[in-house]
Formats: structure tokens, sequence, C-alpha cells
């Protein structure tokens, strides 16, 4: 039986990705695929690289945006509820897939009118904007934090976990040993304040005489002057604009440094690396704090709040650990019980389950 699936979602990479990890898999099944997005999201580039199509609607986001775009946003609401209704009813989808970011909200509150089943996939500790909105008419939310299924309905939340490439459950685990390498990754846009802590902490890594290789994702926009500052500076490693090959560079590291959006708290799990978080400060809803807040929680990765973020600070903590390779190995471990293997295809076995039963 061949199935019509709507999915709705983007904006940033770890809305799209996942996305795509499930549209592929329920592609290889044989089933209809529509993504609904908008145009200046990452989905505009990537869901056409990957064959699928793509209709785009007009809409902006509600959360942390000011109160002139919280009216521009409004404003759009109501024509891209209609577009979304419309796109629903020419495709007539079996059901429709969420994975959030706020072009979601229209088509989910397209999907309430016109009475499409839907699904939501919520990866971050805490619910976004719009998973809150629907938690009570949605058949299914499927999540990668156990703490997360309290915020549904009961029998409502399936944990599933996020989707991760298979390249990143399957880097060997090794006893951290020097010379150590330390990764630093702003995301695929890089990080100014990541950029910046790092540059006030190499002269302490210099300082310290601990063996270390630096591999540091500064993001193109930044990319030629951190790489220039790094080269003066004597110590071993290099500076990246964009890496497409993540879980390479991951496979050499022995302690990550990072933001802890949903995608790249997957990956670590994936992985089993430990990390310092820096949670993003203006992130919806502050899920990246929440997210952070767990894996710390657990053991998995050390926190710090990006207004007490320094160089030394950074140094400091990075240097401590790499003075215990049995802490860092624990972290690791701690950071394996958050990986959720087979998240695409549960996902898609639950699409299908629910599109068989209308």
């Amino acid at each position: 039986m061949t199935y019509r699936i709507l999915f709705a979602g983007g904006g940033t990479g770890g809305h799209v990705i996942p996305a795509l990890a499930v549209a592929e898999e329920v592609r290889r099944r044989g089933h209809e695929v529509l993504f609904l997005g908008v145009e200046r999201g990452m989905e505009a580039r990537l869901v056409p690289q990957h064959g699928f199509p793509i209709h785009f609607l007009k809409v902006q986001g509600l959360n942390r945006v000011g109160l002139v775009n919280v009216v521009r946003s409004i404003a759009l609401l109501p024509g891209s509820v209609l577009s979304a209704v419309s796109e629903i009813r020419a495709f007539r989808p079996d059901v429709i897939f969420s994975m959030g970011g706020y072009v979601s909200g229209p088509v989910m509150a397209a999907g309430r009118l016109t009475g499409a089943p839907m699904i939501i996939m919520e990866p971050n500790a805490y619910p976004g904007l719009t998973a809150r909105w629907t938690a009570r008419i949605v058949r299914k939310a499927l999540v990668n934090f156990e703490e997360t299924m309290g915020h549904f309905p009961p029998g409502i939340a399936q944990l599933t976990g996020v989707p991760v490439r298979e390249a990143f459950f399957a880097i060997e685990q090794r006893r951290p040993s020097p010379p150590y390498a330390l990764f630093v990754t702003g995301g695929s846009q890089g990080s100014s304040a990541l950029n910046r802590a790092m540059r006030e902490a190499w002269p302490h890594f210099a300082a310290a005489k601990v063996p270390l290789r630096i591999l540091h994702q500064a993001g193109n926009a930044q990319a030629a002057e951190v790489a220039a500052a790094f080269a003066a500076t004597g110590l071993d490693g290099e500076v990246f604009g964009f890496i497409d090959d993540m879980s390479s560079v991951f496979e050499q590291a022995d302690l990550i440094v990072g933001r802890a959006g949903a995608g790249a708290v997957a990956e670590l799990a994936a992985a089993r690396k430990p990390s310092i978080l820096v949670p993003f400060p203006r992130a919806a809803d502050d899920h990246q704090r929440k997210n952070a807040q767990a894996m710390a929680k657990a053991g998995a990765a050390l926190l710090i709040e990006e207004p007490a973020l320094s160089g030394e600070r950074l140094a400091a903590e990075a240097l401590r650990l790499f003075r215990d390779p049995a802490v860092l190995s624990a972290m690791g471990s701690q950071a394996g019980v958050f990986a959720r293997r087979g998240a695409a295809q549960a996902a898609a076995d639950i699409l299908e389950e629910e599109a068989a039963s209308q």
C-alpha cells in the first residue's frame, strides 16, 4: 500500500536534517512525500538536493523575534494557514509529520481544520511552541528525552530519538590519550561567542604544555580571520569554515565544545563523545539550555552559560578534563545513554501505522 505523507518544518538544520532522514526512509518504502517550508530556510536548499518536492509558505517566527516582527508574523498567519489548507486539500496526505520550526504552526492549524491526522517529532528536552500548542490534538509525539514525555497527554509521547547518520554510531570508542584532540564547533554558521572564547583560550593552552591538537569550525564568515590568528600561535591544529564530513572530525576528537541544539546533542550521544556545551542564549524557548542541562545532569557534559564564557574558563575546564582521561571516558559513556539508534526507521513505522489506520 502506498501512502502520501506531508512533511512540515524547517528553518534550521536541526529541523531539516532529521526530517530528511525520515523522508528518505519513507521514500525507500515506496511512499509519496511532499515538504512544506519557507524559502529562506535551510529546507529550500536541502530538500530539493535530496530529490523531494517542496512548496513554500509565507510565514515568520513568533518566539523571541521582537515586537515589530511579532506583529508582522501575526499578520501573515491567516494567509499562511489558508495556503496550508490549500496544499493539504491538493495533496490529500494520509498523515502529516511535523519536525517543528515556525513553518509547522500554520500547517498544524491547517491539519486541524481539514481533519488530517498529525504526528510530531519533538527533539528538544522542552517542547517548542508548536508542539505545546498541538500536544492535545496530535496522534503521536516522537521524543528524544524521557523528561519530554510528561509534556504530552498519556499514551501520546513515544521515545524514538532523533535521526542521526549511521556514521556517528560507527565511531570506534577509545581511551583518550595525548596528544589530545579538541574539536570546537559553533554549528554550520559558526559562533562569534565561541570564536572569541577560543582566541582568548589559545595562550592558556600554549602555556599549559599539554599535548593538544585543536580543530575549530569557525563558520565561513569568520574562518579566514580566525585561521590567520591561530597560525600565529604556534599551536597544532586547523581552522575550518564548514565541515562536510562531520563524523570524521568527531572520530578524531577527545573532547567537543559546541552549542546544544537537538541535532548536535543527538550526534554527541551517537558518537559517545564528552562535551562542553555552551547553549545559544537566544534559542526559542531557551531549548538549548534545557538540552545541555539534561546532558550535564547525566554526567555526559559540562555546561557553561554564554554570559560566563571566557577563554580562561574554557581552557581551564578543557585542560582539567584532559588531565583526567578516566573522567573523559566516563562522560562519553554517559553521553551514549541518550543515543537512539534506528530513529528514522521507528518514525517511518509509526507514520505507516497511522496512515494505515485511516
